[in-house]
């Protein structure tokens, strides 16, 4: 007698997607809209882009962030505002940062990203980061050229500096995802929350003298079945297992 034929489940991997751990809430102001932004803005927050475009689209002149209830933000979460702000230019609109927390302020700040999102009109009042006006700056006289070297203006160092930051932070967005991948793998694994793992993953690259963005790929792996060194596992257990009894305390 034939053995019954069992049919064949389907292989489904698994979602190692980070959580939206971010929301927003838009209201029409005259011919802008303002969002106010809530939660943590890390690389979970892209599933905000289409919400965040469709607002855009549906704006006439732009969208102004209120980003003062946003408690934490790395470059996952700039990402979601740098490509909102280049979809406005395409659009012939603008994006403006309203007022931001001492979180976003700083990485605005460290990043040299904060120009990007001011304008030429003055900024809204409220909140404990107010993002003030773009000045104007004065015009440059260009002396005709004599002998000796040119000085260059003010406003061209200022521009290339500029450049040169938003270039470090694009380099530094395309390793962040990875990063910000197995920060939610250690969330999941371990039950931590956003702080203690990135705690752990930072702990873990020092003592294993791994850049972090390489643990972060190991620890990818392990979720496909890849094996991860012995000595990052080691690592991180022993991180995790430090964080876990500074909770405790």
């Amino acid at each position: 007698m034939p053995e019954p034929a069992h049919s064949a489940q389907p292989l489904t991997a698994p979602d190692t997607r980070p959580p939206c751990l971010a929301t927003i809430e838009p209201v029409v102001a005259g011919d802008r809209t303002v969002v106010t932004c809530r939660g943590e803005f890390d690389i979970g927050a892209q599933e905000l882009q289409p919400e965040l475009c469709a607002v855009l689209d549906r704006s006439a002149t732009g969208v102004d962030l209120d980003l003062d209830e946003v408690r934490f933000c790395d470059c996952g979460g700039l990402n979601v505002l740098l490509s909102l702000r280049r979809e406005a230019l395409d659009q012939g609109k603008t994006v403006t940062v309203r007022t931001c927390g001492p979180v976003v302020g700083r990485l605005l700040d460290l990043t040299g990203a904060r120009e990007l999102f001011m304008t030429g009109t003055p900024a809204h009042s409220g909140g404990s980061d107010t993002v003030a006006a773009a000045p104007v700056p004065a015009p440059v006289l260009v002396p005709f050229p004599g002998p000796g070297p040119v000085e260059p203006s003010p406003t061209v160092a200022v521009d290339e500096e500029l450049r040169l930051e938003v270039d470090q932070l694009r380099r530094a967005m395309r390793t962040r995802p990875a990063i910000d991948v197995a920060r939610g793998i250690v969330m999941a694994s371990f039950g931590l929350s956003t702080e203690d793992a990135w705690t752990v993953l930072v702990t873990a690259s020092q003592n294993t003298n791994t850049k972090l963005h390489h643990l972060a790929q190991d620890l990818m792996g392990a979720v496909h079945g890849a094996p991860v060194p012995e000595e990052v596992q080691r690592q991180v257990a022993a991180a995790v297992a430090r964080v876990r009894e500074g909770n405790a305390e």
